[in-house]
């Protein structure tokens, strides 16, 4: 896991040089075909002196489309964008090979809007080839994942029309529950289900908790099933692979197949950064073949996409270098040890997974007068709130943590005497 980190010039020059290289909508070149051009002048003036020395910013009046997919070896979708394009490309490799030390070319993705839509690209993908691959009806696929995950897994067996298979976690420990897992199983296959898109949560949304990928993928291989698991690291993709150097999340284990990591979570980029990877050999199972006026064909669920939310994931990545964004992971997971270090200490019940900066705690131990003060949020707002989650973002500053931990000890206090 190694990237060299540049300076915030070097940035500027590739980004600039890259703009360069796309086909200019003010140019003299005559573009009559393409069905975009550059921000409305109105507002965003082109000439604004601040543009002079903001890639980012830049990037966004030249609004370049990164619509398709440039991972792959077909021609380029819309050319005219072939150098912010470039930089994508370079963003998908440096990610799924020095992050999740996947094979040199071996990966294909793109950044989507959002792990919504990451996660619900894996879905399509891999429903599309057990149909394709198998004949599966769409009654045989089920979609596996725990009660501690994302909504987007609904939605997508919603829009999908897919089987949910939903598991239970222990209350304590947010783990799968292995008797649910044989349970729910069982029964699905004796209603006919065949085939399995399993869901493995690097980092789930209120507990930042995480599944064991080694005990699914042993279970389904036992059970002599066709399956394959896309991880949803949404939050923990650019966390947790910094913060536990032995983890499993990589493309080195074979059970992964494909994964979802946010950029507008961690990384602090605009959001609209969704990264979505995955194995060789599968992006085909949805290219659209429809789309003939589109050089190369569209696979994604977004079709049309920004080139400067893509820029902007690039950017930081780089500005910060792997090993200071290690650092700037590591101090985050350090401020999250000691305010558990001092929830210990009061007596308060919380959990937390040690690789991430999350922490929920159990609402029992404070009022929800406290909790909106400090804008925690709960596990539900349709029940009753069972836990408050902390998530220590570097925004929190530790004069904040400190008056919150007062107040804490305080309610604790008055509920003794």
């Amino acid at each position: 896991m190694y990237w060299k980190k540049l300076s915030h010039e070097q940035i500027k020059e590739i980004v600039f040089k890259a703009l360069g290289e796309n086909l200019d909508y003010r140019g003299e070149r005559p573009i009559l075909g393409i069905p975009g051009t550059y921000l409305d002048t109105s507002e965003f003036y082109p000439d604004a002196p601040f543009l002079q020395d903001a890639p980012y910013m830049s990037a966004m009046v030249r609004n370049p489309n990164h619509i398709g997919v440039h991972t792959l070896s077909d021609k380029s979708v819309l050319e005219v964008f072939e150098g912010t394009q470039k930089i994508e490309r370079e963003l998908i490799h440096l990610v799924a090979e020095e992050i999740f030390n996947g094979e040199p070319n071996g990966q294909d993705g793109y950044v989507a809007t959002g792990g919504t839509e990451a996660n619900i690209q894996a879905m399509w993908i891999y429903r599309n080839y057990f149909i394709k691959e198998h004949g599966a009806r769409l009654g045989e696929i089920g979609l596996v994942y725990s009660e501690d995950s994302h909504y987007s897994m609904p939605k997508g067996a919603n829009i999908l029309n897919i089987q949910n298979i939903i598991l239970e976690v222990d209350s304590e420990t947010r783990e799968i529950l292995k008797s649910s897992l044989e349970e729910k199983i069982k029964e699905a296959r004796s209603n006919g289900v065949k085939y399995f898109i399993v869901i493995a949560n690097l980092s789930t949304t209120m507990f930042g908790s995480v599944d064991d990928i080694d005990m699914l993928g042993d279970f389904f291989s036992n059970q002599n099933v066709d399956f394959r698991i896309h991880v949803d690291a949404a939050y923990g993709g650019f966390i947790y692979p910094f913060t536990n150097t032995t983890s499993r999340f990589t493309f080195q284990n074979p059970y992964m197949n494909s994964i979802t990591a946010d950029g507008h979570k961690m990384l602090q980029t605009p959001y609209g950064t969704g990264l979505f990877l995955i194995r060789k050999g599968y992006i085909e199972y949805v290219k659209t073949e429809e789309a003939q006026y589109i050089p190369g064909k569209d696979y994604t669920i977004s079709g049309s996409r920004s080139g400067a939310n893509a820029i902007s994931m690039w950017m930081i990545l780089k500005i910060h270098g792997s090993e200071g964004w290690k650092y700037k992971m590591e101090t985050l997971c350090d401020k999250t040890e000691r305010i558990c270090k001092k929830l210990e200490k009061m007596g308060v019940e919380y959990f937390r997974n040690p690789y991430n900066n999350i922490i929920a705690i159990k609402a029992k131990y404070m009022s929800a007068e406290l909790a909106d003060k400090y804008y925690l949020v709960a596990n539900s707002y349709e029940h009753k709130a069972e836990w408050y989650k902390i998530v220590v973002m570097p925004h929190v500053k530790p004069g904040t943590i400190d008056s919150f931990l007062m107040d804490l000890a305080g309610e604790l206090k008055s509920k003794k005497n």
